[in-house]
């Protein structure tokens, strides 16, 4: 399962979306904002309160979580894109 933590006004979230959905993946999103629950285990996950936040639970022996809009686009692209 996919899972991104993001927050709507944020340019690097939305552009993470847009890969997500160009690749046509099904994904779980988390509106991260300040104060939420939901901020307080993207700490806990990744160790900073930054977005977006992928966690890739897909392969279970192989557990991917990232920061980085470009990074996590990157990984997209090669893990799920066109072959």
């Amino acid at each position: 399962m996919l899972e991104l933590y993001q927050k709507e006004s944020c340019p690097y979230c939305t552009k993470v979306r847009r890969a997500m959905e160009e690749l046509d993946l099904d994904y779980l999103c988390h509106t991260s904002v300040k104060g939420s629950p939901k901020r307080e285990l993207l700490t806990k996950l990744g160790g900073q309160e930054m977005v977006p936040f992928l966690v890739d639970t897909t392969d279970p022996a192989n557990l991917v979580m990232m920061y980085e809009s470009d990074d996590i686009i990157a990984y997209l692209e090669k893990t799920y894109g066109k072959k």
